[in-house]
Order: C-alpha cells, then sequence, then structure tokens
C-alpha cells in the first residue's frame, strides 16, 4: 500500500500532504473513500483561490527586510478610471526599474490597484525588494502624491496568508481580470508530486520557526490524510533572496 505526498516549496513557506493512493485491490467502498479523502487533499494543494496563489507568489519573493509601500494621488494626478491607473504604474516602474539598473541592483514587484473603499480614490498597495536605500528614491520616482512604508510582520496574526487575503480583499471590476500584476522576474514556488509508503510521517520539522494553524490530520476507515504548512528556520534573519527550504530525502520503496 502506499500514498502520495505533495510538496510546495515558496522561498521559506513550505506545504507538505501526504494523503492515500488507489489501490487496485482495493472493494468498491474503500476506493470511493479513499477517492474522497484524496479529493480534500487536492483541493488544499491545487491552490483554488486567488489568495492562496498569492500568498505562495509573495513569499517566494518578499520577506520582511523588503517594502510593503501605498501610493496615491492628489488631486492633481488623481487617474479617472483603471487604464489611467494602470499607465501611471507602469511608467513608475520603468523610472524605477531605470534607476535601479543605473546601480546594477534588482528590481521585483508585485502590486494591488483599488478603489472601492474608503474615499473611493484610487490607490496602489506595492511589494517591492529591498535594497538599503530606497524611501527617498521611490518617492522620488512616484511624484503622484503620497508614499507610505510598512514594515512586513511575519507572525501568527499576521503573515503572507493575510497579508495575500488583503491584497485580494476588493472584486475584479471584470470577471478574468486578475487582481495583482508584478514583475516578470518574480520566482515561482516549486511543486513536486511522488508516491511513498504507507508508513512515512508527515510532521513539522522541529527547526521551523512558524506553524500556521491552517493544517489538516483525518484518519477514517480508508487512510490517513495529513496537511502541514509552515515557516523554514533561518528565514527572517535573511535580506533579499532567502535560501530554498532543504527538502526532505524521499524515502526508497521496499
Amino acid at each position: 500500500m502506499a500514498k502520495f505526498k505533495k510538496i510546495i516549496v515558496a522561498g521559506p513557506l513550505v506545504v507538505e500532504c501526504v494523503y492515500p493512493a488507489p489501490n487496485p485491490r482495493d472493494s468498491v467502498g474503500v476506493r470511493a473513500g479513499k477517492k474522497e479523502m484524496s479529493s480534500e487533499a487536492q483541493r488544499r494543494m491545487n491552490l483554488k483561490y486567488a489568495y492562496q496563489k498569492l500568498e505562495l507568489l509573495i513569499a517566494s519573493n518578499f520577506g520582511i527586510r523588503d517594502l510593503y509601500v501605498t501610493l496615491t494621488y492628489d488631486d492633481a494626478h488623481l487617474p479617472r478610471n483603471r487604464a489611467e491607473s494602470r499607465k501611471i504604474m507602469q511608467a513608475f516602474w520603468k523610472r524605477l526599474r531605470k534607476a535601479r539598473k543605473e546601480k546594477d541592483q534588482e528590481l521585483r514587484y508585485l502590486y494591488v490597484t483599488e478603489h472601492k473603499h474608503g474615499d473611493g480614490r484610487w490607490h496602489h498597495h506595492a511589494l517591492i525588494n529591498a535594497t538599503g536605500e530606497d524611501y527617498d528614491l521611490i518617492r522620488q520616482m512616484w511624484g503622484q502624491g503620497g508614499v507610505e512604508f510598512k514594515q512586513l510582520r511575519i507572525d501568527r496574526d499576521k503573515n503572507f496568508e493575510t497579508l495575500a487575503r488583503y491584497f485580494c480583499k476588493e472584486q475584479r471590476d471584470k470577471v478574468g481580470l486578475r487582481l495583482w500584476s508584478g514583475s516578470r522576474n518574480l520566482r515561482k514556488p516549486e511543486r513536486e508530486c511522488f508516491r511513498v509508503p504507507n508508513d512515512t510521517p508527515l510532521s513539522v520539522p522541529e527547526s521551523a520557526s512558524l506553524t500556521f494553524e491552517d493544517t489538516g490530520d483525518v484518519t477514517t476507515a480508508y487512510g490517513h490524510y495529513r496537511y502541514i504548512k509552515y515557516l523554514a528556520a533561518g528565514w527572517e534573519t535573511t535580506i533579499g533572496p532567502r535560501p530554498k527550504a532543504k527538502r526532505r530525502r524521499r524515502r526508497k520503496q521496499p
């Protein structure tokens, strides 16, 4: 008997899941039970919701040393619609990329455009990789209104998931319109799926910095399904690109 194991590594954020694999010798009832558990596990790992995909993208690219910036408009520069605000942002990123390039510095960013809450004015929330000398440069490159800087917070109450949910809080103006935009050089999370022996344990490493409560541990007559999410050790002290979380070695099947 065997199980499937799926792993997603997004910077320091690791998501793992082990669930029953079908067996041709199982009875109809057992196959149905395993299929139900397998479907639930895969739903957790398939990232059905936009915020789940964004959570992994944020974790793959940004940490507490990077910049969380809110860009607002004064009356003289306030855009009339989303199309205008998009052009303004494209020009801003072009200016900032050029300034970074002159200093041989990389620019990675991710942002959302909002206007449906508060006083209804267009504004942007952005994540930008830090270089250590960014505040004055970003204010200079923006030039459309206000710039507010905040520090990213990663703990049980505020973390990659809560930030992703906040970025996705406004519905799309049109069906199919993506909620966020980002630079082309954003790192993508890594995914892996393979078979493991039925007795393969799944537990959070003792060295993990933070374990999230959004986990699953279900045992039925048809098998055992387990889902965990945690931060690898050492992520909070890293500036810039963080080392990938170490994957556990696969156990060879007998």
